[in-house]
């Protein structure tokens, strides 16, 4: 494993536990050269995934594209790294549960929201107003409609 500060691969596992829902090992590691200290995730490969566009070409699945869109829907909000961790890793196991080959990224972006919703509603509307391209304030509101009219208490 090459080091991420000093770029060499003389590094050591100096500790491994099971992380999240003991589908990954985390492990620390120390860099034989520079003496940095910096952490890996070990996770089972899966059978590929190919994702499918909108605009219908097809792209090999990135966990980390997720993470970013989750993360820029979580700006400034009170959600830790780690819940947004293990949010992703219930993501995957929901979308590589249903053994697909191919997925479009409308039924990723479904399963994202639905598990946004249940964490953060102001995280929600905000992916769920770049991910259903609302194109004005009417839609926006309708959206906000539908949360409030379902029961749901939007938080502030």
């Amino acid at each position: 494993m090459k080091c991420p500060f000093c770029g060499l691969d003389n590094t050591r596992v100096i500790d491994s536990r099971p992380a999240d829902d003991n589908s990954s090992i985390r492990r620390r590691r120390l860099c034989d050269e520079c003496g940095k200290r910096f952490t890996t995730y070990e996770r089972v490969e899966i059978m590929p995934l190919t994702v499918i566009k909108k605009d219908k070409t097809r792209e090999p699945y990135d966990r980390s594209k997720i993470i970013s869109g989750i993360l820029r829907a979580c700006h400034k909000r009170p959600i830790s790294v780690e819940q947004i961790e293990q949010m992703v890793n219930q993501i995957e196991n929901e979308l590589f549960n249903l053994e697909y080959k191919e997925i479009e990224s409308k039924q990723i972006g479904e399963v994202v929201m639905e598990h946004l919703k249940t964490l953060e509603q102001v995280a929600y509307v905000r992916f769920a107003s770049v991910y259903r391209e609302f194109k004005d304030v009417g839609t926006f509101m309708n959206e906000l409609k539908k949360m409030l009219d379902s029961g749901e208490n939007i938080q502030k």
